[in-house]
């Protein structure tokens, strides 16, 4: 089996974007690792409107569509399969995959992105999936004309919260601060939306209910007053948790250097400790989660690697 010039892990903006450059700038042969559909964790919202050039209501799931089209027009392949880890020795690295195979690259460019976070309460992993869930686009319509709880205070929660609104009777926001710190416009809109009730000051205590699923969940304000809600489901948008699995080694270490936090560091050019080794979008430090800075590093890191590979092979 070949070398890659170029082996891309994950598959949403940033690893597309990537892809788009790297075939497009020279690089003869790339492929995208993604074990799913491309799109990334963009494809579950229900709304966007800051993306540039686009207007009108718009879905995550449509903004994303054309994009692999694109990119493969110009060379990219895509290999369906999940990479459990990304070694290297020497100048080669060396792509692990699920089923014991692996493929040898000479760069790497990792956006294997972020995963919603759990927020913790009790009964939330017993009933996640059976009424809890992280994903309005997805079990939204599960509850149309019921009423719904939403935890969370981030752009996401809100703007989540308003995409229910349309297909539920009521919307309860929960949020354990005093105010948000989401867009201005987007509070605005919450705030004018008659059938979203927002519950400040307030974190969940409990979720609860029976075999069919969720039936209510207890609430908890800073001054210890307890309130229940009785929903068929709740959804959670507490912020997310870096998918840096494929980075770590046989021995527990990471390939690259690592903040606290589990992100990887990289300079402006995208660049990790590790020489040919590329790290974009939601887990790279200082990451902004939006798809149109994703979509740029995803550019930066494939010129990066373009230079890499020109100066290794030539």
């Amino acid at each position: 089996m070949s070398i890659l010039d170029c082996a891309i892990i994950g598959g949403g903006p940033a690893g597309l974007t990537a892809g788009l450059y790297t075939t497009r700038g020279g690089l003869e042969n790339v492929t995208m690792f993604e074990k799913g559909m491309p799109g990334g964790q963009i494809t579950n919202s229900s709304e966007i409107e800051n993306y540039p050039g686009v207007t009108g209501e718009i879905t995550g799931m449509d903004l994303m569509m054309p994009w692999p089209a694109q990119c493969q027009k110009f060379g990219l392949k895509h290999d369906m399969v999940n990479v459990t880890r990304v070694s290297k020795k020497g100048d080669i690295f060396t792509i692990h995959i699920e089923d014991g195979t692996t493929q040898d690259a000479h760069s790497v460019i990792i956006g294997t992105g972020s995963s919603p976070r759990r927020a913790g309460f009790k009964g939330e992993d017993e009933l996640f999936g059976k009424g809890v869930s992280t994903c309005a686009t997805c079990d939204g319509f599960f509850y149309k004309n019921k009423e719904v709880v939403v935890i969370g205070g981030g752009d996401t929660a809100l703007e989540e919260a308003l995409y229910l609104a349309k297909i539920c009777s009521k919307v309860y926001l929960v949020h354990r601060r005093d105010t948000f710190r989401s867009a201005p416009n987007t509070v605005s809109r919450l705030e004018n939306t008659e059938n979203i009730e927002i519950i400040l000051n307030s974190s969940p205590d409990e979720v609860y209910g029976d075999n069919m699923g969720v039936t209510g969940i207890r609430i908890i304000n800073k001054d210890g007053e307890t309130r229940d809600i009785e929903v068929p489901g709740v959804f959670t948008f507490v912020g997310n948790d870096v998918n840096n699995q494929t980075l770590i080694q046989e021995d527990g270490t990471f390939l690259c250097d690592m903040n606290e936090q589990g992100q990887v560091i990289v300079d402006i050019s995208m660049k990790t400790s590790v020489p040919g080794l590329f790290a974009t979008g939601d887990m790279r430090i200082a990451a902004p989660k939006q798809v149109v800075s994703a979509a740029g590093d995803g550019a930066v890191a494939a010129l990066g690697a373009i230079s890499f590979v020109d100066e290794l092979l030539n």
